[in-house]
């Protein structure tokens, strides 16, 4: 296969990073894997997309940190390729990097991954799908038990209003946003500086006020899934326990968090079939969830990361198994004469 993943900046990329793993697994695999920068895209005078594209020259790499330095390296293959000409397109850049520095590359690699899909090229996660996901308003859209208590407004007043519904104590976070940036734990001692912490969240645009979970004070669970379901092998999930570090509420690994072996109960199992046929209608292949006590914290649909702690925590190349699948779809498209949207290609 000719497989691409879009990036936010290869140059920013690492090597813990779980796209670096995809893409090491599908070179290894034997397949071409491709960068692209998200800016890195033009629609040229032929009406077909064309990318700055950047690759590995050779397989059998054994190291993320080496096969960075592959990629990154006077050895490796740059080529102007048509985006049309790939097999699968996988959109790994997180939007909420680049809302605030970069607002004209937000939407770029979907709005690009649109046309490279109306070519047969398989875009995962589904671009239709990702454009209603942009934010955390995506969250609202899931069963109302599977998920705490919110309110998104800017309404200075209404957050308060929320707080005292809630008992006093309510996370803040951004609407747009990721990695753990600008939350906030607004308790009932905090209220003397709720305007100030309010005004610093709302910088971002809405502000989520989300109904607060004790247990969030231990950490949470990420949870992936493939195809809609759990991601597992030989009995063993995909997932990862997420520790918080002393005194930070936030459970981002980029936030400073420790992980841990995952504990996936029934509550977790029956969570994940609840919200199943929602992913699966819109098209959304790989998805990690973050779990507190039972209810969704967070949805996570353009770059979940932390699959290659949970490789480490298993011993199970996760990896693997997800480029394994990518070869499937591309094999069944082949050899069918059915034809396939992308958003049921995608979750096949």
């Amino acid at each position: 296969m000719r497989i691409a993943f879009v990036v936010n900046d290869i140059k920013t990329e690492l090597p813990g990073y779980t796209t670096t793993h995809l893409a090491m697994a599908a070179t290894n695999l034997g397949h071409e894997a491709w960068y692209i920068s998200v800016s890195g895209f033009s629609y040229d005078t032929d009406e077909n997309v064309h990318a700055k594209a950047v690759r590995v020259s050779r397989k059998g790499h054994r190291s993320t940190g080496k096969y960075l330095d592959d990629l990154w390296s006077g050895q490796a293959v740059s080529e102007y390729i048509n985006a049309g000409a790939l097999d699968v397109l996988m959109l790994r850049n997180d939007p909420a990097e680049d809302a605030i520095s970069r607002p004209w590359a937000r939407l770029a690699g979907v709005n690009f991954a649109r046309f490279a899909a109306r070519k047969g090229v398989l875009v995962i996660n589904d671009p239709e799908g990702l454009m209603q996901a942009m934010n955390k308003l995506y969250l609202q859209q899931f069963p109302s038990e599977v998920r705490p208590r919110a309110l998104i407004t800017r309404d200075r007043e209404r957050i308060k209003e929320f707080s005292r519904e809630m008992g006093g104590t309510i996370v803040l976070k951004p609407l747009s946003g990721s990695g753990g940036r600008n939350v906030f734990l607004l308790r009932p001692d905090d209220l003397p500086n709720a305007n100030q912490i309010i005004e610093a969240v709302s910088r971002d645009g809405y502000i989520v006020a989300q109904e607060y979970l004790p247990a969030a004070a231990y950490g949470d669970t990420r949870l992936f899934l493939l195809n809609g379901a759990p991601l597992r092998h030989k009995g063993k999930y995909a997932a990862i326990r997420r520790v918080r570090s002393d005194g930070d509420i936030r459970s981002n690994i980029t936030a400073g968090a420790g992980t841990a072996p995952a504990v996936i109960d029934d509550s977790i199992l029956e969570l994940a079939e609840t919200i199943r046929p929602q992913l699966r209608h819109d098209g959304m292949f790989f998805v990690g969830l973050d779990i507190v006590s039972g209810k969704l914290m967070e949805i996570n649909v353009f770059s979940p990361g932390g699959l290659e702690s949970a490789e480490g925590i298993t011993g199970i190349k996760f990896s693997h198994m997800i480029i394994h699948d990518l070869e499937r779809k591309h094999e069944h498209r082949r050899n069918t004469d059915r034809h396939f949207s992308n958003k049921e290609l995608a979750v096949l």
